[in-house]
């Protein structure tokens, strides 16, 4: 099965290539005759037999470990920064982070310290955006915070209760919709640099909208993340594995909490 994360897809074909190299985990994790579902590459590290398999309860341990990093981090830049750095810090952090992010995306191997500094330099990023808004609009962090943890524990439980699946239909079209979607976004970053304004992102009407698309795939997202670590447990992924899985779910986190707060801008009027 595809996905539209590159790093929680990863998972499922490192599963392959070791099972298919001779690891064989034993336990309920490693079922015999679980259907092929990602294509095997020559090369990849091989799990020796001892390694323990990951477990869900792994995953939820990195996810909350990354989240407490990246919320100390975020409030460590907001306190020591200075307002006339921020934009710098800002700049400086999105570049670092986005580094980070595609060496950890398409690394060959699990590095969770790679992945804990990830966590921190994106602290820094997401501080430094979150104290600019702020300062135009009280509150408004708070609001897009409890507002990402809402919709990110109800998107769980409508998959827990099956009542979104990550059908290979659903699977297209989400990897359909987030390509054109950030092509979409390169398009406005670019014609951004040049000065010229597209609308999607100065509050207007067409700039709502785009939001709100932003938010409704960036939720659906999650759905997609939580098949791929359900498949990863099924298949008995090596537990270093787990930092991955948590570090793929920590980027839609943040790319919602973004885009949930952009939008909250729009109707906090000019006080």
């Amino acid at each position: 099965m595809k996905t539209s994360n590159p790093v929680l897809a990863r998972l499922g074909q490192a599963a392959e290539r070791e099972r298919s190299a001779g690891y064989a985990p034993t336990g309920p994790y490693g079922q015999p005759g679980y259907p092929q579902q990602y294509p095997t590459e020559a090369g990849y590290p091989v799990a020796p037999p001892t390694v323990a398999p990951m477990t869900l309860d792994d995953v939820v341990v990195k996810t909350v470990t990354l989240l407490g990093i990246l919320g100390v981090s975020a409030a460590a830049a907001w306190v020591l920064v200075p307002d006339a750095l921020v934009g710098v810090a800002w700049m400086g952090a999105a570049i670092v982070g986005l580094v980070l992010g595609l060496i950890i995306s398409f690394s060959r191997m699990a590095n969770p310290a790679l992945v804990v500094t990830y966590a921190v330099v994106e602290g820094v990023f997401v501080g430094m955006v979150s104290k600019a808004f702020e300062s135009l609009y009280d509150g408004i962090v708070l609001q897009a915070v409890v507002a990402t943890f809402g919709v990110f524990f109800l998107m769980a439980m409508l998959y827990k209760a099956k009542v979104i699946r990550a059908t290979p239909k659903f699977v297209k079209g989400m990897i359909a919709v987030m390509a054109g979607l950030f092509a979409v976004m390169l398009i406005n970053l670019v014609f951004a640099l040049f000065g010229v304004n597209t609308g999607l992102r100065d509050g207007s009407p067409l700039a709502i909208g785009f939001s709100l698309v932003c938010i409704v795939v960036a939720s659906l997202s999650f759905v997609l993340s939580f098949k791929e670590v359900e498949d990863g447990v099924r298949m008995g992924l090596p537990q270093r594995y787990s930092w991955v899985a948590a570090f793929g779910i920590l980027v839609s986190l943040v790319w919602l909490y973004l885009e949930v707060l952009r939008l909250l801008s729009y109707f906090q009027g000019d006080d």
